[in-house]
């Protein structure tokens, strides 16, 4: 049965990384921690579509977000990416 959740775990994680606003998010955040005006500027887009995909990557624990005064600071969750890699790896071959 574990290897059923792991897959189901999997399949959400691809299911976020499909989406190029969500993935262009990921990438801002790898150069260090933002906040959505800072990811509206990166992406030239409006603050209620950053604010939604991050609302995803949020309930799927792709990215942290932290309150700093008025605004909230976004960084990627470092262990579940490491995850999701891992799991992107055993889908390869071995040999």
């Amino acid at each position: 049965m574990a290897k059923r959740i792991d897959v189901l775990e999997l399949a959400r994680g691809f299911s976020l990384l499909s989406d190029a606003t969500r993935l262009g998010i990921l990438k801002l955040l790898t150069g260090g921690p933002k906040n959505v005006t800072a990811l509206c500027k990166g992406l030239g887009l409006k603050q209620p579509t950053i604010s939604h995909h991050l609302g995803l990557l949020r309930m799927g624990r792709l990215v942290i977000g932290t309150r700093k005064g008025k605004s909230v600071v976004y960084v990627t969750d470092t262990a579940s990416m490491k995850a999701l890699a891992v799991g992107v790896s055993q889908l390869t071959p071995r040999g």
